[in-house]
């Protein structure tokens, strides 16, 4: 029989909480069962955006992926180019990743491949950044026996319904004041939700940082912020009473005065 730590089984509540916050209905028995192996086999949490319920199926997305190789100790992750397979002119690019359990261990090797015509018009103008975390998050897959396509490896789970107008060029690392594709800024992202939703800022502030796991939100990820805005979304639409009771927990408490 398979053994289960208190904290692991601490985690499986919480995802599963979460998870009939976020998706309501939508979850279904088959879908808390694979949850559950998932949280005890790798440890994913859906409150640090490792996991994503899309379209009836679990994805693990680059953040868990990191987070998972992290917990496991994983002792590289080396990335390169491979210029043969790639076209500047058609924005084509292919990366290979390889990943290394240990010092001593194998390689786990996998590309990565990114195009105009394999990506969500969201994020037009990063397919090198999005080849590169292809590459990364396959080979992770691989090294951890991972059946679990990513997120990332989606061509248009998030389209929107008009491509952006333009589409500049990207360093990759775009943070929270940034865009690296030519979508809106993530700070604009979620100041339009709050707004939609008539949310208190600084709580959502608040909430975000917990989920990122950082002290500010400027300090998180551009990936860990990209799941917040997601789920947030989520959140609002499916229970916008439960998500107000979520964000009033992270309310300071009045002090008395005498």
């Amino acid at each position: 029989m398979k053994h289960v730590n208190r904290s692991s089984r601490s985690l499986v509540r919480s995802n599963r909480r979460l998870a009939r916050e976020l998706w309501g209905d939508e979850i279904q028995q088959r879908h808390l069962r694979a949850l559950r192996d998932l949280t005890e086999r790798f440890g994913f949490a859906i409150g640090r955006g490792e996991v994503r319920l899309l379209a009836g199926n679990w994805y693990v997305t680059h953040a868990g992926l990191l987070g998972m190789a992290n917990r496991n100790r994983c002792s590289s992750i080396r990335v390169h180019l491979v210029p043969d397979y790639c076209d500047r002119q058609a924005n084509h690019w292919v990366f290979k990743a390889m990943v290394y359990k240990s010092p001593a261990s194998k390689a786990f090797v996998s590309y990565g491949d990114a195009d105009p015509s394999n990506v969500s018009p969201l994020v037009r103008g990063a397919e090198m950044r999005i080849a590169e975390t292809r590459a990364v998050n396959r080979a992770l897959r691989k090294a951890y026996g991972i059946g679990l396509c990513s997120v990332e490896e989606l061509g248009s789970f998030s389209s929107p319904d008009k491509p952006p107008a333009a589409t500049p060029r990207s360093s990759g690392h775009a943070g929270l004041n940034g865009s690296s594709s030519g979508q809106p800024r993530l700070r604009d992202q979620l100041c339009l939700l709050i707004r939609q939703h008539n949310l208190d800022p600084n709580l959502v502030k608040a909430y975000a940082a917990d989920f990122c796991g950082t002290q500010t939100l400027k300090d998180a990820s551009r990936d860990l912020v990209e799941s917040f805005i997601a789920q947030l979304t989520a959140f609002a639409k499916k229970d916008r009473d439960g998500l107000i009771c979520k964000l009033n927990s992270y309310a300071r408490p009045v002090e008395a005065t005498t």
